[in-house]
């Protein structure tokens, strides 16, 4: 249901963020003019278009998600009257959501709010965006140590992890090569020469690292897979921030304008803008909601705070990510047949932090919010240019690369830097 809110907030940014919609109602609805001034938002209803309607609906939604942290905080059984709150009461939540995004746009001294509301949403968008990258971080050495607890009663999961690791390290390697090719020139294109080889560099270091004798002697399920596959999203984010990056037009000796360090076939594939738009933006909603909703499992709450389970209690799976993959508790293991099979009642608390769920959406909201605006080139922010090259989000995603590869290198050196203390990964 939390999802189901956030799905219609964005749903209507998205609408605030289109000129098309905007002309539309212009059109056919009846006295469009008079009735944006008698609700007071413009000639031509402008204060519920573009960037600063968009900031005023998310404030709203992220003042939602603080509300119910707050309320959350110290919850410790879902019988309670606070669980309740949460679990509950969802025609309610709907009207309090609706009244909050309306009520911001009627918050005193827009100016001012719109400019400490920006920086404030782009702080909690890159929390977001670290929050992200170390559920994938915590992903990747959940694979590793799940399959590795398999090779001790079958060898096949050494063939497995050989294999898998293998072919991301192939696809990464793949992925930089064909970057080199379509987005770099033998004269020119320096800054892409950079990128890439630093982002290639930084690859080779964390899978040198991963197999360094020093971090094997502390971290014995620290391999290649963790890396290979940190190495994939790597290449990933890189082509994404260089598919970002504003091309640079140059005229040649016929006087033709000539774009430098980019595909030639970019042009073809985002003919069809509506249609990139609609999938990019899906896509983005999809994946926002997954690391949100990833916020409910018991693992990554954990890992999240530094805990992991123990090694020895790991049940290898092809599907570890489905399901419990850690063996039962004897204790929590039904007595007998035709009992209820309960792999986990609550007695030492919720499944879930409520108040770390709200927080992880109240982070989404801002990261949407910034994401939808154009991060800080706002100005001539729509839906229609939400995939197109600017500068802001190129330097948001290779930020974001440089910030994975800082998370996992401290999970590999964090054990030798404070060896007091216990690390599990």
């Amino acid at each position: 249901m939390y999802a189901l809110y956030f799905i219609l907030v964005v749903l209507l940014c998205c609408l605030m963020m289109s000129p098309t919609v905007a002309k539309a109602m212009r059109e056919h609805i009846p006295f469009f003019e008079d009735i944006c001034k008698g609700i007071r938002a413009g000639d031509a209803c402008e204060k519920l278009v573009g960037y600063s309607a968009v900031y005023r609906v998310c404030f709203g939604m992220a003042c939602f998600f603080f509300v119910f942290c707050l309320l959350t905080l110290g919850v410790n059984s879902s019988k309670g009257c606070r669980a309740h709150i949460h679990n509950g009461f969802w025609f309610f939540k709907l009207l309090l959501l609706g009244a909050m995004c309306s009520g911001a746009f009627f918050i005193p001294d827009q100016d001012t709010f719109l400019e400490a509301w920006r920086y404030v949403g782009a702080v909690g968008a890159f929390l977001f965006i670290v929050i992200q990258l170390l559920l994938l971080v915590e992903f990747a050495h959940k694979w590793n140590k799940n399959w590795m607890a398999g090779t001790a009663t079958n060898k096949l999961w050494f063939a497995s992890l050989s294999l898998v690791t293998l072919l991301m390290y192939s696809i990464a390697t793949g992925g930089l090569v064909l970057l080199a090719v379509f987005y770099t020139q033998l004269e020119g294109c320096v800054q892409n020469k950079i990128f890439l080889a630093v982002n290639g560099g930084l690859c080779l270091l964390i899978s040198g690292a991963a197999i360094s004798p020093c971090v094997q002697n502390r971290q014995p399920h620290s391999g290649l897979l963790q890396s290979g596959l940190i190495s994939c999203y790597v290449t990933y984010l890189t082509f994404s921030a260089l598919s970002s990056k504003p091309v640079e037009v140059v005229r040649d000796e016929h006087g033709k304008n000539v774009t430098l360090c980019v595909p030639h076939f970019g042009q073809d594939l985002s003919r069809d803008e509506n249609l990139v738009t609609k999938l990019g933006t899906g896509l983005l909603i999809a994946c926002i909601l997954y690391s949100c909703l990833t916020s409910t499992t018991r693992s990554s709450s954990d890992a999240l705070q530094g805990r992991y389970a123990a090694p020895e209690l790991e049940v290898a799976r092809c599907c570890f990510c489905f399901g419990n993959d850690v063996a039962e508790d004897p204790e929590e293991q039904p007595a007998g047949k035709g009992r209820q099979r309960v792999l986990y009642d609550e007695k030492k608390g919720t499944v879930y932090s409520y108040p770390y769920f709200h927080a992880v959406f109240l982070l989404a909201s801002l990261y949407m919010m910034m994401t939808l605006t154009n991060w800080f080139h706002y100005e001539s922010a729509s839906i229609h240019t939400f995939f197109r090259q600017s500068w802001s989000v190129f330097w948001v995603k290779m930020a974001s690369c440089w910030t994975c590869m800082l998370l996992y290198l401290w999970t590999l050196v964090a054990p030798l830097c404070c060896p007091s203390r216990q690390f599990s990964v």
